[in-house]
């Protein structure tokens, strides 16, 4: 187990390494100056060429690459080109949003879609077969600003029920937390609900017509014992790996929804640090979520090996 995780963890800087070259050349090479933005429409060439100058701009890309990743390794993400604040410190600020909504989505979707294949797979064929693989393909089919214009349209608007948009952090008010992130998770998590349950359904199908699950019938085992501990653990190695990839869609997930629901979060940030080609707010927001996938996928590979004692790296 030490052996996985020590490679594990070597991959992974290699990973990081290459993410870190490939975001940086990405966002260089692009077109557009920041520097002309800053000085604004009626700002001279001199005026350009002085906070290019000041900012780093006019040196030769190795050279700041060199300079950006030394920082990067000693923990700092540089400072904002517009506000002139730390990166970290913005990226910090805006994080609980996006915690509490992947969070509180990753949680639905898995509460929901989990039970649904189950269920599906078990009555395979039947009316609850066809509605939860109808919801599939109608989860995959609609956008997520779609199913959010929905619901915004049927709980804040016509009932009242939801607020429109905004964020209340569970620190000044629980209640007003919860309803803030309903219609976004709701939105957000129905393609996952539908990623996972189709999943589920298809891993389970391969399981329960195996000979030992016929066996655990015959001795008179409850169907309850015989789905969750019998076929659910065996089954579970896809549906973990799908549950992972669903935590990595999140990121393009929760830059959609945030929108929509004017939620402060990294979503909005990274957003507006685009239009305003703030290269160190989206270079750390990517290292960011980079190093959150690629800890994921060692989380899952862990995982792995006590799901299925046959797997071994």
């Amino acid at each position: 187990m030490l052996g996985l995780i020590l490679r594990r963890l070597g991959s992974t800087a290699i990973v990081m390494a290459v993410v870190a070259l490939f975001v940086f050349a990405m966002l260089h090479l692009a077109p557009g100056d920041p520097a002309a933005i800053i000085a604004g429409d009626i700002a001279t060439q001199e005026d350009i060429a002085r906070i290019r100058a000041k900012l780093g701009l006019d040196r030769p890309l190795v050279e700041q690459f060199l300079v950006w990743l030394g920082h990067i390794l000693r923990g700092d993400l540089g400072r904002s080109i517009f506000s002139d604040r730390p990166v970290a410190e913005l990226i910090l600020q805006r994080m609980e949003p996006t915690l509490a909504l992947a969070t509180t989505t990753i949680v639905f979707s898995v509460v929901v879609a989990v039970p649904l294949g189950i269920v599906a797979a078990w009555r395979a064929g039947s009316w609850v077969d066809r509605f939860v693989m109808s919801f599939a393909v109608l989860g995959f089919s609609v956008p997520v600003f779609v199913f959010a214009y929905v619901l915004i349209l049927i709980f804040a608007v016509n009932l009242k029920w939801l607020p429109v948009m905004g964020y209340v952090s569970f620190r000044e008010d629980f209640g007003g937390f919860l309803k803030s992130l309903a219609m976004p998770t709701l939105a957000l998590g129905v393609t996952y609900v539908a990623l996972i349950a189709r999943i589920t359904r298809a891993s389970m199908l391969e399981v329960i017509h195996q000979d030992y699950i016929r066996t655990a019938h015959a001795k008179g085992l409850a169907l309850a014992p015989i789905l969750l501990r019998h076929a659910l653990k065996p089954a579970s190695v896809p549906i973990v790996t799908t549950i992972g990839i669903g935590i990595a869609l999140l990121i393009g997930g929760v830059v959609v929804t945030e929108s929509v629901f004017a939620i402060p979060g990294l979503g909005r940030l990274t957003v507006d640090a685009i239009l305003r080609r703030d290269y160190p707010i989206i270079q750390g927001v990517i290292l960011i979520f980079s190093g959150v996938y690629v800890l994921i996928n060692l989380v899952i590979d862990i995982v792995y090996t006590f799901l299925d004692p046959r797997i071994r790296y």
